[in-house]
């Protein structure tokens, strides 16, 4: 159902699309994603969080004026300039002490920031992640750069979120709010997932 064709039209390249197409329709198997809306969906939101499938680590290089708009809770003006530039300080800041990463001192919020076509994030996510794959994620967090495991990464959180379910209904907002946490980039998402739509063939 997935081809190189519909990847194209969601801003992959040629040879990204040729990278992932086999990828993407094996995790859509596996995880039953198996209809026009649910691929659409789905596809929707990958393109997004991958922007156009060319990106499967999380982009941190925020400038002190970006980190906040992006992360309000965690800088100030001042901690903002001291912080900007530097991704790995900022993700260890940002995601430290929460979703089962240490402190900020332990860096853990860098070494287990956003990986894979839906980027999973924090040690907790990587290591159930990794069991349902039969990786061990927590010494190996590279191995969601590889195509395969960015696909069947996005679709076990997919999967694990009961996803199928709300996109069987077209619920994009939905959606957007279990992978994002609020709305980040809810248009580009709901125009993505059209496009996929009519790229399938749906309705």
């Amino acid at each position: 159902m997935i081809t190189t064709a519909v990847l194209q039209e969601l801003g992959a390249s040629w040879r990204d699309a040729a990278t992932y197409w086999g990828p993407l329709n094996a995790t859509a198997e596996r995880y039953e994603i198996n209809t026009p809306r649910r691929v659409a969906c789905w596809l929707g939101q990958l393109a997004h969080e991958s922007q156009g499938f060319k990106r499967v680590v999380e982009n941190l290089n925020y400038s002190a004026q970006r980190l906040l708009v992006v992360f309000p809770k965690y800088f100030d003006a001042q901690s903002a300039e001291e912080y900007a530039r530097n991704p790995a300080r900022i993700a260890s800041r940002v995601y430290g002490g929460r979703m089962g990463n240490g402190s900020e001192a332990t860096r853990d919020g860098w070494h287990f920031r956003g990986r894979g076509l839906i980027q999973i994030t924090g040690r907790e996510n990587y290591a159930r992640c990794g069991e349902a794959l039969g990786v061990d994620l927590i010494k190996r967090q590279s191995l969601l750069e590889q195509p395969m495991y960015a696909a069947l990464s996005a679709g076990w959180f997919w999967d694990r979120a009961k996803l199928n379910d709300r996109a069987d209904r077209m619920d994009i907002a939905g959606i957007t709010r279990a992978i994002n946490g609020g709305t980040n980039g809810a248009q580009d998402r709901v125009e993505l997932t059209a496009k996929a739509l009519r790229a399938l063939g749906g309705l």
